[in-house]
């Protein structure tokens, strides 16, 4: 292992480059490689996607069953050594070489609620709970239909959505780039991860361009499933609510909207658009949390959120390591994980990028910890008032949630509140900008992968933003398996990912340590 983490190697090339010239500032190997691998998917699926979905669920299969175990582990130890960072001194240390940080506390919260729940949080609040209702996890045994089996599906989605999930995207790894990138020079890119363990090995040459491109190759798998099925869903939502025809056109201008949005929000930088998207979404998500607790079934609400997360702490240890049912972890526990791994890199990137001036307590509470509390409560607020309804009535939410019909849940839900039309058009609003908070997030931090900076070329931040667009929308021209392939094959992408992310276990507490010496805590 390498002992050079204080000795930082030659600054970011790009800094010398020309402005205007957004390609002189793009690592081609990485862009050609990632790019490259993109379109030889899309033109795979495009050929023949029966085939492209046979190869994509055998290396899913191989993926969950070599890997599913030690990503729970991996995950369960981020989080835990997490949190013991934030007690005693090293919870003191200031990140990020700046002493007060560049974002208030709503903005900075504001964007990582966004970026890290988005494209998932409005219509999985709604299914997944659901979903466990109807075909309970094998850990909670056989019983349905009552209301401890509609605390036991809410506890089972906290865990897929909780602390774990968090806790990945940006608790430990936050701390080595930040380290790393603003007080030791390295660029921000996902290669810099490995630097503690292999030093300038792979900052330069093929290995750290293979380590970048796989990184970003799994998160534009993430962003462009979200964005397709964006498309799909509230082309969806449209037919049933406005009687729009539910056609591919509809579809692909569900897209173009959403293209446009998320990549002005990505031009126009982390301060300004980004922010502003992020604080829109979070008051207009709080508004509609408010209005479904006063007027929706407030009682049950209440109690499902208190009784449910004392299942998931009760049951959280045996929850996590549950390992009794391959077949059912593939496609719930597991699948997330490596959703959640293959953004790990990219979303450490962006929380180092806006959480300057933070200390290590405040960054790893807010998203191990604050972070994952309100995503729970919201899944109670949305999916609790679908199970409330299933008891009362059921059916009601189940038939028209038959065939893991996302969207379907999600408007049979709204349907039964007060002004039920206008607060689906309002949930349709709010999912169309959480994708679209994932959209510039993600936008900005390919672009910095591709320039090493954190104030990656316009130029760029265009490029990629458009492509993601075009990706899906020439996915969903094939029909939901275009979409169902990649959303598999971001499992697959999971595999080396959680291999950069692992050294962090180790390397994070001792640049912790090191920083506490250094700063005099």
């Amino acid at each position: 292992m390498s002992n050079s983490i204080n000795t930082p190697i030659a600054a970011n090339e790009s800094a010398a480059k020309k402005k205007g010239q957004w390609l002189a500032d793009v690592d081609l190997p990485v862009f050609f490689i990632s790019g490259g691998a993109i379109l030889l998917f899309v033109a795979l699926a495009l050929y023949d996607i029966e085939l492209m979905s046979s190869w994509v669920n055998s290396a899913f299969g191989a993926s969950t069953k070599l890997f599913g175990a030690y990503w729970q582990i991996l995950l369960l130890l981020t989080f835990v050594i997490g949190l013991f960072l934030t007690t005693g001194r090293t919870g003191s240390v200031v990140l990020g070489g700046l002493k007060k940080p560049e974002l208030t506390t709503f903005k900075w919260i504001s964007i990582i609620m966004c970026t890290l729940l988005a494209g998932g949080g409005v219509f999985w609040a709604a299914a997944e709970p659901m979903a466990h209702f109807t075909s309970p996890p094998p850990l909670f045994g056989g019983e349905t239909g009552t209301t401890n089996a509609a605390y036991n599906a809410l506890a089972q989605s906290f865990m897929h959505w909780g602390f774990l999930a968090w806790a990945i995207l940006g608790s430990l790894t936050g701390i080595v780039l930040m380290h790393l990138h603003y007080e030791k020079g390295l660029p921000l890119k996902p290669r810099t991860l490995l630097y503690p363990v292999f030093g300038n090995k792979v900052m330069t040459g093929p290995f750290g361009a293979i380590v970048d491109s796989v990184c970003v190759i799994a998160v534009v798998a993430g962003t462009v499933g979200p964005i397709g099925f964006l498309g799909l869903q509230v082309s969806f939502g449209l037919e049933k609510l406005f009687d729009i025809p539910n056609t591919y056109t509809t579809q692909v201008t569900v897209l173009v909207g959403l293209i446009v949005i998320y990549t002005l929000s990505a031009v126009s930088g982390v301060t300004r658009g980004i922010q502003l998207l992020s604080s829109f979404n979070i008051v207009l998500a709080t508004l509609l949390m408010a209005f479904i607790l006063l007027f929706g079934p407030t009682a049950f609400i209440i109690d499902a959120y208190v009784h449910s997360f004392g299942i998931y702490i009760s049951e959280f240890v045996p929850m996590a390591t549950f390992r009794a049912s391959p077949a059912w972890l593939d496609w719930w526990t597991v699948f997330f994980w490596g959703w959640f791994l293959g953004y790990g890199p990219l979303m450490a990137m962006f929380v180092a990028r806006i959480s300057r001036g933070r200390t290590i307590r405040q960054m790893i509470l807010t998203i191990s910890i604050v972070a994952p509390v309100v995503t729970c409560f919201w899944f109670t607020i949305v999916g609790g008032s679908g199970l409330f309804y299933e008891l009362a009535d059921p059916g009601v939410i189940s038939k028209p949630f038959t065939g893991f019909n996302l969207p379907a849940a999600l408007l049979a839900i709204t349907e039964q509140l007060p002004f039920g039309g206008i607060i689906s058009i309002l949930f349709l609003i709010l999912t169309t900008i959480f994708v679209a908070t994932t959209g510039d997030s993600m936008t900005y931090s390919i672009s910095m992968v591709m320039t090493g900076t954190d104030h990656p070329n316009g130029g760029v931040r265009i490029f990629w933003g458009v492509m993601m667009g075009v990706v899906a929308a020439i996915l969903i021209s094939i029909g939901s398996g275009g979409i169902s392939a990649l959303q598999s094959f971001i499992v697959v992408t999971a595999v080396p990912v959680s291999l950069i992310l692992l050294p962090s276990l180790w390397t994070a507490p001792r640049i912790a340590k090191q920083m506490a010496k250094d700063q005099g805590l």
